[in-house]
């Protein structure tokens, strides 16, 4: 009876405590996004005057979204723990960053990651599933220039153009440096035997922990963006900006992520905090562009090959519970990501302040007007 009563104990504080975090949860999307959204319509005369200016303001505030998910998994205890080479070094060099998916948590422990890496997190394009524009963030992705794609055979050729237009449109002219992809086209668990199929049958390795990943979307990346700065033509968008001013993409970012014993988190684990606390690891390798074939066949066994790699990382952490050194390391380092409590309560508090402020706002004009 007493162990009974001692876990519905338990069990109702688990409760107690997630419907609590997601009402604040709630409260902070009900402040936070349609303040974003104000202050920029508010901004609008100073993205006519002075375009960099107000992608910049734009940025700062993306960061400070980007900050508050992360919040949601650091008070729950959800940290991270990263491996491999140091992104740091090439966080104001345009890069091209490729990561594994497992789970909605996936978009989550990268935001967490993000945070200490500099200016990069509020210059980055994300591509994400066309269904995120329907969630409660779609219209901060729209606003930032994010590019929301359509899976499936019948969607994939029409989806590339579009692609390549939007990044001719806005990369460049809103000075965006990271452009993160999740080159599988799907989650782990839903893709896994399908590639398996496919792989029997073109002779390809047998992958468990990542899937073959698909060529499209990152080979219109490479030519879009490698080749806008090798033959001068830089798209318009509502800012010019000039070639001597970008490098074009310099660096490909091998990005894994692994949870412990293989089990994802996901959007709702990181919401409601009611998984024990967790460290998720994730792994980066750096590669020049130079070293990234521009040839189709080429490309594909290239990058067949990194997620090989990524399946032989993925199984030594599941056997280890560490990744395994670099090429030339005789002990793999790890460093842990921290963020700043005092910083994300300051963010939280501003973002509070600014829906009151907004609030006080509509009701003045309110009552002037009726």
């Amino acid at each position: 009876m007493a162990v009974t009563l001692a876990r519905a104990r338990r069990a109702g504080c688990a409760l107690l405590k997630a419907l609590l975090r997601f009402g604040f949860m709630v409260a902070n999307n009900l402040v936070a996004i349609p303040s974003y959204v104000l202050y920029l319509a508010v901004l609008q005369p100073l993205r006519v005057l002075d375009s960099q200016r107000f992608w910049y303001v734009e940025g700062v505030l993306f960061k400070w979204l980007l900050a508050m998910v992360a919040s949601w998994g650091w008070w729950a205890g959800y940290t991270v723990v990263e491996w491999g080479d140091d992104v740091k070094a090439v966080s104001e060099d345009e890069a091209m960053v490729l990561v594994n998916h497992q789970a909605t948590g996936d978009v989550c422990t990268l935001m967490m990651c993000l945070q200490d890496k500099g200016t990069v997190v509020r210059q980055m394009m994300w591509l994400m599933d066309h269904i995120f524009k329907y969630t409660n963030f779609g219209i901060v992705s729209l606003i930032h220039g994010d590019f929301f794609i359509r899976q499936g055979r019948a969607h994939r050729d029409q989806q590339l153009v579009l692609l390549k237009e939007h990044l001719e449109k806005y990369y460049r002219s809103r000075n965006r440096k990271w452009i993160v992809l999740f080159p599988e086209g799907g989650f782990l668990r839903k893709r896994r035997e399908t590639s398996q199929t496919f792989a029997k049958k073109n002779n390809l390795p047998f992958l468990k922990h990542v899937t073959l990943p698909r060529l499209g979307a990152t080979q219109v990346i490479l030519k879009t963006l490698v080749a806008q700065q090798e033959n001068g033509t830089l798209a318009g968008g509502d800012a010019v900006i000039k070639e001597s001013k970008s490098k074009g993409l310099q660096w490909v970012i091998d990005a894994t992520i692994a949870y412990p014993k293989g089990e994802p988190i996901d959007i709702q684990t990181w919401i409601l905090g009611y998984r024990q606390p967790t460290v998720t690891h994730v792994h980066y390798r750096i590669f020049p562009i130079k070293d990234v074939p521009a040839e189709p066949e080429a490309l594909t066994h290239w990058l067949y090959q990194r997620f090989i790699e990524k399946e032989d990382l993925l199984t030594h952490f599941y056997e280890t519970g560490a990744f395994p050194p670099l090429q030339g390391q005789t002990k793999a380092i790890s460093r842990e990501v921290t963020l700043s409590n005092l910083w994300l309560v300051g963010i939280q508090s501003l973002a509070f302040l600014s829906g009151g402020m907004w609030y006080c706002i509509f009701q003045y004009f309110y009552h002037c007007l009726f």
